[in-house]
Protein backbone atom coordinates (compact mmCIF):
# COMPACT_ATOMS: atom_id res chain seq x y z
CA UNK A 1 0.00 0.00 0.00
CA UNK A 2 1.55 3.19 -0.99
CA UNK A 3 1.66 5.68 1.76
CA UNK A 4 -0.93 8.68 1.78
CA UNK A 5 1.37 12.70 2.41
CA UNK A 6 0.27 12.76 5.41
CA UNK A 7 2.32 9.15 6.56
CA UNK A 8 5.17 10.43 3.95
CA UNK A 9 5.68 13.38 6.06
CA UNK A 10 5.16 12.07 9.29
CA UNK A 11 7.22 9.06 8.55
CA UNK A 12 10.52 12.53 7.89
CA UNK A 13 9.60 14.29 11.13
CA UNK A 14 9.77 11.21 13.26
CA UNK A 15 13.28 12.19 14.19
CA UNK A 16 15.09 13.42 17.03
CA UNK A 17 17.15 15.83 13.91
CA UNK A 18 14.92 18.66 13.31
CA UNK A 19 14.58 17.89 9.40
CA UNK A 20 15.14 21.37 7.97
CA UNK A 21 16.86 22.74 10.95
CA UNK A 22 15.99 24.69 14.39
CA UNK A 23 16.86 28.52 12.77
CA UNK A 24 14.21 30.26 10.75
CA UNK A 25 14.57 30.54 6.86
CA UNK A 26 16.94 33.11 5.68
CA UNK A 27 14.40 35.13 3.91
CA UNK A 28 12.01 35.04 6.90
CA UNK A 29 15.16 36.53 9.23
CA UNK A 30 16.49 38.74 6.93
CA UNK A 31 13.09 40.46 6.43
CA UNK A 32 12.45 40.20 10.50
CA UNK A 33 11.76 44.38 10.20
CA UNK A 34 7.81 42.56 9.44
CA UNK A 35 7.18 40.96 12.29
CA UNK A 36 5.71 43.81 14.92
CA UNK A 37 4.77 43.12 18.21
CA UNK A 38 1.11 42.16 18.23
CA UNK A 39 0.69 41.87 15.03
CA UNK A 40 -1.03 38.38 13.94
CA UNK A 41 0.78 35.90 11.89
CA UNK A 42 -0.28 32.55 10.70
CA UNK A 43 2.84 30.45 9.26
CA UNK A 44 0.84 27.88 6.67
CA UNK A 45 2.46 24.43 6.72
CA UNK A 46 4.97 25.29 9.54
CA UNK A 47 6.88 21.94 9.83
CA UNK A 48 8.58 21.97 12.70
CA UNK A 49 7.82 25.22 13.70
CA UNK A 50 11.12 27.04 12.99
CA UNK A 51 9.75 29.97 11.37
CA UNK A 52 6.85 30.45 13.56
CA UNK A 53 8.56 30.26 16.48
CA UNK A 54 11.16 32.97 14.72
CA UNK A 55 8.30 35.07 14.42
CA UNK A 56 6.79 35.16 17.80
CA UNK A 57 10.45 36.07 19.17
CA UNK A 58 9.84 39.37 17.62
CA UNK A 59 6.04 39.74 19.70
CA UNK A 60 3.60 38.58 17.00
CA UNK A 61 0.22 36.77 17.22
CA UNK A 62 1.44 33.55 15.69
CA UNK A 63 -0.66 30.73 14.61
CA UNK A 64 1.09 27.50 13.10
CA UNK A 65 -0.62 25.52 11.03
CA UNK A 66 0.49 21.76 10.17
CA UNK A 67 -1.02 18.69 9.21
CA UNK A 68 1.81 16.67 10.85
CA UNK A 69 1.71 15.09 14.26
CA UNK A 70 5.13 14.56 15.00
CA UNK A 71 6.22 17.89 13.22
CA UNK A 72 4.00 19.85 15.74
CA UNK A 73 5.21 18.01 18.70
CA UNK A 74 8.95 19.12 17.03
CA UNK A 75 7.45 22.40 16.98
CA UNK A 76 5.66 23.01 20.44
CA UNK A 77 9.05 22.29 22.43
CA UNK A 78 10.84 24.36 20.11
CA UNK A 79 8.61 27.36 21.69
CA UNK A 80 8.70 26.06 25.11
CA UNK A 81 12.90 26.16 24.23
CA UNK A 82 12.35 30.00 23.47
CA UNK A 83 9.50 30.33 25.88
CA UNK A 84 6.97 32.04 23.25
CA UNK A 85 3.31 31.13 23.50
CA UNK A 86 2.12 29.91 19.57
CA UNK A 87 -1.42 28.69 18.83
CA UNK A 88 -0.87 25.22 17.04
CA UNK A 89 -3.38 23.94 14.91
CA UNK A 90 -3.00 20.56 13.04
CA UNK A 91 -4.73 21.04 9.94
CA UNK A 92 -4.71 20.11 5.86
CA UNK A 93 -4.23 23.13 4.72
CA UNK A 94 -6.62 22.39 1.84
CA UNK A 95 -9.50 21.77 3.92
CA UNK A 96 -8.64 24.23 6.50
CA UNK A 97 -11.51 27.12 6.75
CA UNK A 98 -8.79 29.78 8.91
CA UNK A 99 -10.72 32.86 9.50
CA UNK A 100 -10.96 35.41 6.52
CA UNK A 101 -8.78 38.27 6.55
CA UNK A 102 -7.46 37.57 10.44
CA UNK A 103 -3.91 38.32 9.83
CA UNK A 104 -2.09 40.69 8.94
CA UNK A 105 0.47 38.49 7.70
CA UNK A 106 0.55 34.72 6.23
CA UNK A 107 3.96 33.16 5.97
CA UNK A 108 4.14 30.44 3.13
CA UNK A 109 7.63 29.40 3.23
CA UNK A 110 8.03 26.69 0.57
CA UNK A 111 4.71 24.66 0.59
CA UNK A 112 5.90 22.95 -2.50
CA UNK A 113 3.90 20.22 -1.98
CA UNK A 114 1.01 21.79 -3.73
CA UNK A 115 0.42 20.57 -7.58
CA UNK A 116 -0.68 22.86 -10.06
CA UNK A 117 -4.31 21.50 -9.98
CA UNK A 118 -4.33 22.37 -6.35
CA UNK A 119 -2.10 25.13 -5.93
CA UNK A 120 -4.52 27.91 -7.26
CA UNK A 121 -7.18 26.29 -4.31
CA UNK A 122 -3.83 27.18 -1.82
CA UNK A 123 -3.07 30.24 -3.08
CA UNK A 124 -6.80 31.73 -2.75
CA UNK A 125 -7.07 30.56 0.90
CA UNK A 126 -3.86 32.56 1.26
CA UNK A 127 -5.49 35.60 0.18
CA UNK A 128 -8.50 35.21 1.80
CA UNK A 129 -7.13 35.10 4.90
CA UNK A 130 -4.80 38.35 5.39
CA UNK A 131 -6.70 41.58 6.33
CA UNK A 132 -6.71 44.17 4.15
CA UNK A 133 -3.70 46.06 4.58
CA UNK A 134 -1.44 42.62 5.36
CA UNK A 135 1.01 41.08 3.59
CA UNK A 136 1.59 37.68 2.14
CA UNK A 137 5.35 36.41 2.67
CA UNK A 138 6.52 33.29 0.62
CA UNK A 139 9.95 31.80 -0.46
CA UNK A 140 9.69 28.99 -2.86
CA UNK A 141 11.52 27.00 -5.57
CA UNK A 142 12.08 27.45 -9.43
CA UNK A 143 11.50 24.94 -11.75
CA UNK A 144 15.94 24.86 -11.84
CA UNK A 145 15.63 23.35 -8.01
CA UNK A 146 14.63 20.06 -9.63
CA UNK A 147 18.20 19.62 -11.31
CA UNK A 148 19.89 20.84 -8.13
CA UNK A 149 18.56 18.17 -6.01
CA UNK A 150 18.88 20.13 -2.43
CA UNK A 151 15.01 20.13 -1.56
CA UNK A 152 11.98 20.76 -2.24
CA UNK A 153 9.82 17.79 -4.63
CA UNK A 154 11.16 16.57 -7.37
CA UNK A 155 7.91 17.48 -9.62
CA UNK A 156 9.01 20.16 -11.38
CA UNK A 157 5.23 21.26 -11.96
CA UNK A 158 5.50 22.04 -8.72
CA UNK A 159 7.89 24.99 -8.79
CA UNK A 160 7.09 28.61 -9.23
CA UNK A 161 8.24 31.02 -11.54
CA UNK A 162 7.83 34.85 -11.48
CA UNK A 163 4.57 34.87 -13.98
CA UNK A 164 3.05 31.98 -11.76
CA UNK A 165 2.97 33.96 -8.94
CA UNK A 166 2.59 37.39 -10.61
CA UNK A 167 -0.40 35.99 -11.99
CA UNK A 168 -1.63 34.06 -8.60
CA UNK A 169 -1.39 37.49 -7.23
CA UNK A 170 -2.39 39.90 -9.78
CA UNK A 171 -5.05 41.57 -6.87
CA UNK A 172 -2.20 42.30 -4.67
CA UNK A 173 0.08 45.09 -4.88
CA UNK A 174 3.13 43.00 -5.43
CA UNK A 175 6.47 44.95 -3.12
CA UNK A 176 9.35 42.57 -3.82
CA UNK A 177 9.73 39.67 -6.45
CA UNK A 178 13.41 38.06 -6.74
CA UNK A 179 14.54 34.71 -8.24
CA UNK A 180 18.13 34.01 -7.26
CA UNK A 181 20.26 30.89 -6.84
CA UNK A 182 21.39 31.22 -2.96
CA UNK A 183 23.11 28.86 -1.03
CA UNK A 184 20.92 27.51 1.90
CA UNK A 185 21.45 25.65 5.13
CA UNK A 186 18.39 24.21 7.17
CA UNK A 187 18.93 21.13 7.76
CA UNK A 188 19.26 17.89 6.07
CA UNK A 189 16.21 18.58 4.16
CA UNK A 190 17.37 21.74 2.58
CA UNK A 191 21.01 22.55 2.23
CA UNK A 192 22.94 23.69 -0.93
CA UNK A 193 23.05 25.81 -3.66
CA UNK A 194 19.15 26.21 -4.18
CA UNK A 195 17.15 28.06 -7.31
CA UNK A 196 14.82 30.41 -4.96
CA UNK A 197 12.11 32.75 -5.50
CA UNK A 198 10.88 35.34 -2.89
CA UNK A 199 7.68 37.33 -3.33
CA UNK A 200 5.92 40.02 -0.80
CA UNK A 201 2.73 40.61 -1.68
CA UNK A 202 -0.29 43.58 -0.40
CA UNK A 203 -3.80 42.75 -0.03
CA UNK A 204 -5.34 46.53 -1.17
CA UNK A 205 -7.45 48.27 1.43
Amino acid sequence: MNDTPQDFWDKRYQTDDYLFGREPNAFVKSRADLFKPGMDVVAIADGEGRNGVFVARQGANVTSVDFSAPALEKARKLAAEYNVEIKFEQQDVYHWQGEKEAYDIVLAIFIQFAPPDKRDQLFDTIKQLVKPGGLVVMQGYRPEQVALKTGGPPQIENMYTADILRDAFADFEIQHLEEHDSEVDEGPGHSGMSALIDMIAKRPK
